[in-house]
């Protein structure tokens, strides 16, 4: 079946659905594809498997475009998307809705087989037929059969798929025999590796099915979208409206949408789109076409809009901290204690974090992007009493300054207040543990939605959280530290004192969380002078 493809007038940046090259700007996944490439070629079976708007999809059907005009292979993509359950409930109804899909496909590709596939389809009622059509199948085809199934976690949680994919293995493993032909590659995507099933499948009995993929090469192909592998598609932008950006300008976007993103596809595409659907509308135009230049600025102005937004994607993210509290506790911990988590295969909380998308790691364990981060602390903060963590009388207007400016002085010394006037109605232990996060409950609603924080884990013996405060233009650094000796705490100003160095401010903060037995109870708090640094602390 021919069907006519429509270039729109424009292409447009995407985050709903596949994303194809003649409708949307897209990153480069060239060098992903060849990777692929030379998987297919070998006969790998593998799984991609990586979590919800990864580009996963988007993948396998530019894989299929890029073999549809092969005289070697036949690219064949079905999807266990939408699945009706009851064909999945048995092996008989899994084994029949699967070569019924098959043979349509195949169908439009060779209509002058369609007697003899209606045949194979009519006649395959188990798992034990299905083996035997799927040889059938493939010795009526001129070509090697590439098969892609997505979605696969639709299905994966009965035991009749895993049962199927004890077929495809058998089959591989005998694929060099005289009578038993299969598949030349079996594509599997879907957010679960066959090998951590063990998370949908909860009967002990069930799991004995959970190794039928051990055939499957390790899918090594970063998923994620570098620097240079993003600027093809700003480019691509950037032409396409002759807005007139140079290369370094580019570069120095990619970046900045790095930096936020970690390459993460669906927040990389989401951060475009609102530069470009939300953010330039509102600037002032005139006949000077660097107006509708992007800036970093408007990088910095969409990280902090998509932080606003309720979507599927956070909250798929927000769902599953909910529903694996030690998941939960893990995140908490090198959130708000600055927790150093060296990277665990064999960590079955890392793992499912990495499954999840929540982390990423490089040696050690990292929360996946700064806008997860961002995101998570929103839920953090929220999931406190309210009530016990934040004042009636507190509002954003009574810190506020000229020009925008907030007085942190002043929010430092009110938090200190607020904490000893409420002591008495706090437990130590909720306060030595989760100080921090009151901390960030109390400043949120002076931000008021003008402003966000940044924040930078140190690794450090004094487990320091480094923040970075933006209020509309202006910028605050803010340290958070346990209490932990005069050496300590002189090494810790001499840190912040360097941080300040790096990001170019003249002024620091210091919040540190004393839990001695014999301190004063005397409000504390000084300014003191570093050379040219400013550093105000409190001690609470």
């Amino acid at each position: 079946m021919n069907i006519s493809i429509i270039k729109p007038k424009k292409k447009r940046f995407n985050v709903t659905g596949n994303c194809y090259p003649h409708l949307h700007y897209m990153m480069d996944i060239s060098a992903k594809m060849k990777k692929v490439d030379e998987l297919i070629d070998y006969g790998d079976y593998f799984t991609i498997s990586r979590p919800r708007q990864y580009g996963k999809t988007t993948l396998l059907v530019s894989i299929v475009d890029s073999l549809k005009n092969s005289n070697e292979y036949l690219p064949i993509l079905l999807s266990f998307e939408n699945i009706d359950e009851k064909l999945n409930a048995t092996e008989a109804t899994l084994a029949q809705s699967f070569i019924k899909k098959l043979t349509t496909d195949l169908l439009e590709i060779y209509p002058h087989l369609k007697e003899k596939l209606e045949e194979i389809s009519n006649q395959t009622n188990s798992m034990f037929e299905l083996s035997y059509s799927i040889t059938k199948v493939i010795n009526l085809i001129d070509k090697k059969i590439i098969l892609l199934l997505d979605e696969v976690d639709a299905s994966s949680n009965y035991v009749p798929f895993l049962k199927f994919l004890g077929i495809l293995r058998a089959k591989f493993l005998n694929r060099f025999s005289q009578n038993d032909y299969t598949f030349h590659s079996v594509i599997l995507a879907g957010v679960h590796d066959v090998k951590s099933l063990k998370y949908k499948i909860k009967s002990s009995e069930d799991l004995q099915y959970n190794s039928p993929w051990n055939i499957a090469v390790d899918f090594k192909v970063p998923m994620e979208f570098n620097p240079q592998e993003i600027i093809p598609m700003l480019s691509d932008y950037n032409e396409a409206e002759n807005i007139g950006m140079n290369e370094n300008e580019l570069e120095q976007l990619a970046e900045k949408l790095y930096y936020y993103t970690s390459g993460y596809p669906f927040l990389v595409s989401r951060m475009c789109q609102i530069v470009a659907e939300d953010i330039l509308p509102t600037k002032e135009t005139n006949q000077d076409k660097n107006t509708q230049k992007w800036t970093l600025e408007d990088i910095d102005s969409a990280f902090f809009l998509i932080q606003k937004e309720v979507n599927t994607n956070f909250e798929s993210l927000i769902k599953n901290l909910q529903n694996n509290q030690d998941l939960s506790n893990l995140v908490s911990d090198m959130l708000l204690e600055g927790r150093i988590v060296p990277y665990n295969a064999r960590n079955t909380v890392i793992e499912k974090g990495i499954l999840y998308g929540v982390f990423k790691q490089n040696g050690t364990v990292k929360i996946n992007n700064r806008i997860y981060e961002q995101i998570i602390y929103d839920y953090l903060v929220v999931s406190i009493d309210i009530d016990k963590v934040k004042p009636a009388y507190f509002t954003e207007n009574k810190f506020v300054l000229p020009n925008k400016e907030l007085n942190f002085e002043l929010i430092l010394q009110r938090f200190q207040v607020y904490l000893k006037e409420n002591e008495s109605r706090k437990e130590e232990t909720f306060l030595e543990n989760q100080w921090r996060l009151l901390f960030m409950t109390f400043l949120y609603p002076i931000l008021n939605g003008n402003g966000f924080a940044l924040k930078e884990a140190q690794i450090s013996e004094e487990r320091r959280l480094d923040l970075v405060v933006i209020y509309h233009s202006h910028k605050y650094i803010v340290e958070l530290k346990l209490w932990r000796g005069e050496a300590y705490h002189e090494k810790g100003i001499s840190q912040l004192y360097d941080y300040l160095e790096r990001q170019n401010k003249d002024t620091g903060y210091l919040v540190v969380f004393d839990d001695r037995k014999e301190k004063t109870t005397q409000l504390k708090s000084e300014w003191i002078e570093i050379e040219e640094k400013r550093i105000f602390m409190v001690w609470i």
